[in-house]
């Protein structure tokens, strides 16, 4: 059969590349074109478009992007008629996947969506595009099944969430950094500041400013795969400070704590078992804007999942030298990293053990046969 994913950022690579793998086992003769990056290609299937020309985060950075992403829409949408494909999938990124599924339900295509829209925490209007152009949802939140059949009368397949699974065997999988790192005798806070530029300059600066508070830590800058090592050099200059690129996990497996942004890398850190805080800073206009609509008690996947404060959450004007020093002080105290741990067992209970990618890519082989 022919499959067409998409995927537009980093997390979706990975996701898309584990599932490639699953499509691949289960129908050896499958052909894939995608959206996606590095980590999909390495699956084999035909790469259309890598996903680091698609990352627009924000209200603002969207506005001012518009015109290249109505033209990416575009591009796809012809793409996908000359390949006619039996489904396309499609892998969160729902800004623009929703709108390529609106217009492939009048085309007749099957659409597959893997990583649910986030409707419970902003724009829950989206329901009714869900309902109308979807064939299928896959959701990956303990939470989310629940909320879709007894809010929305619409039935969803709970998958596991697909970190779970690739985590488990990164954490068998034993690695040192002696050979990347100045001071390597020092326990290493982890710095995982986010994939794209805009966010990084965002918060890279106050992360910074409380290294000298810490001269018995050394920090670690995780490196995003789709942006070049050289351009951190200016994040680099303090001698208690080093890079390590496109290395996240072998940083979180020797990490003694982390300081990291919202999204999916709370989680990661979390199922490594790091003690962590969040820090979160956008343009004031996005913040702005995202304050009125989004409606949720937190931003980080840890604590929504088990629905308390578990991570400390320090959002725009909280994300400060001294509440990030405080914070960072606490995660030392060996009570902190012990409820840390605790709660971090619940949440792996509550994930459970599902094999993501392989129940998704037999779900959508079995619907279309």
């Amino acid at each position: 059969m022919k499959y067409y994913i998409i995927a537009g950022e980093a997390s979706g690579d990975l996701h898309g590349s584990n599932l490639m793998k699953a499509i691949n086992l289960e129908d050896p003769s499958a052909d894939i074109r995608f959206w996606g990056g590095e980590k999909m290609a390495a699956q084999g299937g035909t790469i259309v478009k890598d996903y680091k020309e698609l990352a627009f985060m924000g209200f603002w950075e969207v506005l001012i992007n518009l015109k290249t992403i109505l033209n990416n829409l575009a591009f796809c949408k012809k793409d996908i008629l000359r390949f006619q494909p039996d489904v396309l999938v499609y892998i969160d990124y729902p800004g623009f996947n929703m709108r390529i599924a609106q217009w492939a339900k009048k085309q007749g295509i099957p659409n597959h969506y893997y990583i649910s829209p986030q409707i419970w925490a902003w724009k829950e209007n989206r329901i009714k595009k869900i309902k109308r152009d979807l064939d299928a949802l896959y959701v990956i939140l303990p939470f989310e099944a629940p909320y879709f059949k007894e809010k929305h009368h619409y039935d969803v397949t709970f998958v596991g969430h697909p970190l779970t699974q690739v985590i488990q065997e990164e954490r068998q999988e034993k690695e040192t950094l002696t050979h990347y790192i100045k001071d390597n005798d020092k326990p290493i806070i982890a710095l995982l500041p986010g994939s794209r530029k805009q966010e990084i300059n965002k918060v890279m600066p106050v992360f910074l400013s409380v290294i000298d508070r810490f001269p018995h830590y050394h920090f670690v800058i995780a490196g995003a795969p789709g942006i070049d090592p050289q351009w951190y050099q200016k994040f680099t200059l303090h001698p208690s400070v080093s890079l390590l690129h496109n290395q996240t996990y072998a940083l979180l497996k020797n990490a003694y704590a982390a300081i990291v942004t919202s999204g999916t890398a709370t989680l990661e850190t979390a199922l490594f078992g790091v003690p962590q805080m969040v820090c979160y800073k956008s343009s004031g206009l996005s913040y702005a804007i995202a304050k009125r609509i989004v409606k949720l008690e937190y931003i980080s996947l840890v604590n929504l999942i088990l629905q308390k404060e578990v991570v400390k959450e320090l959002i725009q004007e909280d994300c400060t030298h001294e509440m990030i020093t405080s914070t960072l002080t606490s995660l030392g105290e060996e009570k902190v990293r012990k409820q840390i741990e605790n709660d971090y067992l619940g949440l792996t209970k509550l994930l459970g053990e599902k094999n993501a990618s392989q129940e998704v890519a037999q779900a959508i082989i079995t619907d279309l046969q």
